[in-house]
């Protein structure tokens, strides 16, 4: 069963995140530009500041997260929202207190990368039984095992059943080209049979369309309206409508370029004749008599594939010719096996 089914050819996150700021009125005009764009599912965070950072040991960031912080009455409106407009609604949920009011609205867990290693949540996640979206910033290799580890132990059905998913993402807003580290999703591929996909932090569509051809199932990237006369980071790295729009174009041309894994001549080339019209013949290169035997320098090979192919000249050599043949005939089947 695919758990990150799509309307696209990958399954595709536009992430609001805090792009809103606080502003709720924003929030909803966010979301339905979100669904504009064709995107599969729009996601929030759901926090608050005392939920999220003690105001003990970083005050300032305490209130930068309450000034941002929306209403539980505001989060579920906006999850409604989203069944309106026929777009997923999805968020990465850091408020444990949260769960029990929006878990109904949720068909699928997000857990940002600062919450990796957070395992009381995901263990309330895991408990749920529903898909998660795991993001892998900020971690080692062996924190990311020691999580995939954690989630299989408490339902082992996450993996066996592909419930989870995996994130290459680098936590920093935006990110320099050389931190994607696209690869790592080919790291993922190799030990973990679980999907695979990319969060991305960059400023542009490249590394997106990138890591669609490497494979990625899941993209995740930063939604606005605008970027320009904005503050706030997440802006810098973030996609709009018309951007959106312009990846799925893209995707699917991806898509299609990648094509089947199978490698067989394709229908154009079958049509075109190509497949003999470019191959060549195994033909004579002088005129045979009947009981001759083939040397090398009797045959000679040209197009198109008359007969027998080339691939043929040596198991040719050697045998005995059954009947004449002209100069430049194909050789068919005039020999002796």
């Amino acid at each position: 069963m695919n758990h990150f089914k799509s309307k696209n050819d990958i399954y595709l996150i536009a992430e609001i995140g805090g792009n809103h700021e606080g502003d709720f009125e924003y929030a909803k005009k966010l979301t339905k530009l979100a669904a504009q764009s064709g995107a599969d599912a729009v996601k929030f965070q759901i926090y608050t500041g005392d939920s999220l950072v003690n105001p003990k040991y970083d005050p300032d960031r305490n209130k930068h997260f309450k000034k941002f912080q929306l209403t539980q009455e505001q989060y579920v409106e906006l999850a409604e929202l989203c069944q309106e407009l026929d777009i997923t609604f999805m968020a990465s949920v850091w408020d444990v207190d949260a769960f029990g009011y929006i878990d109904k609205y949720m068909p699928i867990y997000k857990v940002g990368s600062g919450d990796m290693t957070a395992y009381n949540l995901i263990k309330k996640m895991v408990h749920t039984g529903k898909p998660i979206i795991l993001s892998s910033g900020l971690a080692t290799f062996e924190e990311v095992k020691n999580v995939v580890s954690f989630i299989e132990s408490i339902d082992s059905s996450y993996i066996a059943e592909k419930k989870l998913a995996l994130l290459q993402c680098t936590s920093m807003y935006p990110i320099p080209f050389e931190d994607a580290n696209l690869n790592v999703m080919m790291t993922y591929k190799e030990n973990f049979d679980i999907p695979i996909g990319y969060s991305d932090h960059t400023t542009d569509m490249d590394a997106i369309e990138i890591a669609v051809a490497m494979g990625a199932e899941i993209i995740e990237v930063h939604f606005t309206d605008s970027r320009e006369g904005k503050e706030f980071r997440d802006h810098k790295v973030s996609a709009t409508k018309d951007e959106i729009q312009a990846l799925i174009k893209k995707i699917k041309k991806i898509k299609t370029l990648q094509g089947s894994f199978e490698k067989k001549p394709t229908k154009s080339e079958i049509e075109s004749g190509h497949t003999n019209s470019f191959r060549r013949g195994i033909y004579a290169k002088r005129e045979l008599q009947a009981g001759e035997t083939i040397q090398e320098e009797d045959l000679i090979t040209l197009r198109p594939l008359v007969g027998i192919g080339a691939d043929k000249f040596y198991d040719m050599v050697g045998k005995k010719i059954s009947d004449n043949i002209e100069a430049l005939e194909s050789l068919k089947s005039k020999f002796e096996i």
